[in-house]
């Protein structure tokens, strides 16, 4: 090797060697700083909070900051600070007075954005504390609420409206006998439908709740299932469908009887709707490592796999024309939904247009059979 090599070489080592020196200074001297700024027992107590908590510089950058503040994006361990809360410092310092916010925080190009609210409260003239706290739930849930009042309203303006022309109808067709034992037929069919309706909004409204299954017990599957079959045939049978069981298992679960047996009703009602007139909806029941299953099969019109994916959510109809001449509400499905995982549960659909739609609702198997 030549001596300029070797000179090249050295030269190399020393400035590489020299500019690691002044990074790790410059990092000793920049926690130095930090340090200062936020003694240890700060830092500890920050460090349990639950809420992000970040201290905030002049230079738009964070002193310190705990791992809840890291978890949701508003600050990094290196210092780096979401800029919509290096703004809302320095409105603070600005104001010399609390500022609050909510700001929406992406991690990553395909990550959903998360909305986080942050509170900044000015320490001095160099430094800002921020309180962040995750509202993305809180928010969904009260667009939930709002979404399930304007549907609510929706719904019950339908059978009501119609409740009141038919009365019209009725009272200025008083002479006709014919006339108004039409409509009266009509006004109980949308009474009936109306009453479903309330009793179903009820229902979903106490599954929602917490702690809404209470009488948890020793139930045989298989006679659950019979039940649920039983107050389904008179639907059935005037529409000419055929309910066939065929009990592969007899296995033990724990829950409520009422509410079990309300979800699958639902689901052989809905096969039975759905399906031709003289056709057949089969009901299963399974177990198999540890988890007991029944499944309820049509042979109706299928769903459209662009439905497939919103079929549990509150009245969301495939078929809104069939649902209404059904009498059905769009809450069926939705409360069997909520009744699995009250159960710790889950509910499944495969369907294919034309072919027909299976559901299958699982739970954890209490006991073996013997």
């Amino acid at each position: 090797m030549s001596p300029e090599v070797w000179v090249a070489a050295i030269l190399g080592a020393s400035v590489g060697a020299i500019v690691t020196a002044s990074v790790v200074h410059l990092r000793r001297k920049r926690a130095a700083i930090a340090a200062t700024l936020v003694p240890h027992r700060t830092r500890q107590l920050m460090s349990v909070l639950q809420a992000g908590a970040v201290i905030i510089r002049r230079d738009r950058r964070s002193a310190f900051s705990n791992n809840a503040a890291g978890a949701l994006g508003v600050a990094r361990v290196d210092g780096a600070l979401n800029g919509d809360v290096a703004d809302l410092a320095e409105e603070a310092w600005r104001r010399e007075e609390p500022v609050e916010a909510e700001i929406a925080v992406q991690r990553g190009v395909l990550s959903t954005p998360r909305f986080v609210h942050v509170r900044v409260v000015p320490l001095d003239e160099d430094l800002c504390l921020a309180l962040a706290n995750d509202n993305t739930d809180m928010r969904a849930a009260e667009q939930s609420r709002r979404d399930f009042a304007v549907n609510v309203s929706h719904e019950l303006k339908t059978p009501i409206g119609a409740l009141s022309l038919l009365a019209e109808t009725i009272e200025e067709g008083a002479d006709d006998p014919e006339m108004v034992r039409k409509f009266a037929k009509k006004m109980r069919k949308e009474s009936r439908r109306l009453t479903k309706l309330i009793q179903e909004i009820i229902e979903i409204s106490r599954l929602q709740g917490a702690g809404s299954v209470v009488e948890h017990e020793d139930l045989q599957l298989d006679g659950v299932v019979h039940e649920a079959v039983e107050a389904a045939r008179l639907g059935a049978d005037a529409r000419q469908i055929r309910i066939v069981t065929d009990i592969k298992a007899r296995p033990t679960v724990l829950g409520d009887r009422d509410l079990l047996v309300m979800a699958l009703r639902n689901l052989i009602d809905n096969a039975v709707q759905y399906s031709d007139e003289r056709s057949e909806v089969a009901v299963a029941v399974g177990a198999r490592d540890g988890v007991a299953s029944v499944t309820v099969v049509d042979r109706g019109i299928g769903i459209e796999p662009k439905d497939q994916e919103r079929i549990f959510e509150r009245f969301y109809r495939a078929d809104p024309a069939r649902a209404r001449d059904t009498g059905g509400t769009g809450l069926g499905l939705s409360i069997v939904k909520h009744i699995a995982h009250q159960h710790s549960g889950s509910v499944s659909l495969w369907s294919e247009p034309g072919v027909g739609s299976t559901f299958t609702f699982k739970l954890s198997v209490h006991q073996e059979e013997s």
